[in-house]
């Protein structure tokens, strides 16, 4: 047997382990539902809203919020503006003669980013429960009870939820994160969740700590900073979003690579939390490492190594090999693989990550985000 092709398997067999684990480790456990001890509450909420330049969807996100099912005397609005549009006039105006909810308006003179934004905004929250939430996102009726029911256990500090439906028409997206809620679920059951959700994330306000103000990850790092300093931060299913995502293949592409940027850089960061607080320094954070950092490389150079494997055995015919993966990659982004289309996106995910850990070498990266026509589409 060539040499190449028993390192192309074991490289294949080394990426695949870690996965086996923890599909090993779901069908043991079963994981289901919070694993927060729930009870129904109703703190006062202040709401986190991020703006930059949203005049085309901004009232369609305030009607959103006024239609949730709580108390609007118990909800203060938090907005923290940087727009060079009349999304601060079409604030003022909606508020103008509501009487419920309380409006905070931060205006900022220049564009700092995104975490400096929203630290600002926490130091500014008054309320018990603090949300925060995105312009290009839905929420159901329901969601700041399910929320509030989750930190009524004393042990979680934090709780995020699931994207019940990617706005935007991406299957890719939508297949992957039905993939990562599985993963969620587990890893909250075994301790804590690790991934934060920008679309709506909830926390304790005297959980609440500074983010970092070059974070490309700000939702993971408050949560996963709550974590170190002792709290818990789970995932609930019952916790539901909308979010849009594109399905064009380049959008979506830059889209993805930025997240994983902020989420590989975020793990370095704290690469000392590895084996410390409990199952979440243990099992959670190593199993996101080998997904986001080891697995991505492994996975390249296995393909490397087994296309050279199949040249030395095939001669030309070898080319089949990366032609395959050429092939499934073709389908899979054009949503054309049917009940394999969940394995793509996977493997999308797998290839936004090496992406993002090359952009990150090279030092890309920074905490502004675009506005962008096609999603802005989705909520107006």
């Amino acid at each position: 047997m060539s040499p190449l092709v028993v390192v192309a398997g074991s490289l294949l067999a080394i990426a695949a382990m870690p996965y086996l684990a923890f599909l090993g480790l779901y069908a043991v456990l079963r994981p289901s539902g919070s694993p927060a001890e729930k009870a129904a509450a109703e703190p006062a909420v202040s709401i986190v809203l991020p703006t930059y330049n949203e005049s085309r969807i901004v009232e369609t996100k305030l009607d959103d919020l006024m239609a949730l099912d709580y108390p609007m005397e118990k909800v203060e609005l938090v907005v923290v503006d940087s727009s060079t549009d009349e999304t601060r006039e079409i604030l003022r105006g909606y508020f103008e003669d509501l009487d419920a909810p309380d409006l905070t308006l931060i205006e900022e003179d220049e564009r700092r980013g995104l975490a400096p934004a929203l630290n600002e905004a926490y130091e500014t929250a008054r309320h018990e429960m603090v949300v925060k939430t995105d312009c290009d996102s839905k929420l159901p009726p329901d969601v700041l009870r399910e929320a509030a029911a989750n930190l009524a256990d004393p042990e979680v500090d934090a709780v995020t939820g699931r994207n019940v439906e990617v706005l935007g028409g991406s299957e890719v997206e939508s297949g992957y994160r039905g993939v990562q809620s599985h993963i969620q679920q587990l890893e909250s059951h075994l301790d804590s969740t690790l991934i934060f959700h920008g679309p709506f994330s909830a926390f304790e306000n005297d959980a609440l700590l500074p983010i970092d103000p070059n974070s490309l990850a700000d939702d993971t790092e408050l949560a996963l900073k709550i974590r170190r300093q002792g709290g818990r931060v789970v995932f609930d299913p019952a916790v539901k979003y909308m979010e849009a995502s594109f399905s064009d293949f380049v959008k979506r592409r830059k889209q993805k690579d930025r997240r994983g940027m902020g989420l590989i850089r975020l793990l370095v960061q704290h690469r000392d939390a590895l084996g410390k607080y409990g199952n979440y320094g243990k099992l959670v954070l190593p199993f996101n490492w080998w997904f986001m950092i080891v697995s991505p490389w492994l996975l390249a150079v296995t393909l490397i190594v087994g296309t050279g494997a199949a040249v030395s055995l095939f001669g030309i015919g070898g080319i089949a090999l990366p032609a395959a993966v050429g092939a499934f990659a073709y389908l899979g982004q054009n949503d054309w693989l049917g009940p394999l289309q969940a394995f793509y996106s996977i493997f999308d995910t797998q290839v936004s990550l090496l992406r993002a850990s090359v952009e990150l070498l090279r030092g890309k990266g920074d905490g502004t985000w675009e506005v962008d026509a096609e999603l802005r589409e989705a909520f107006e």
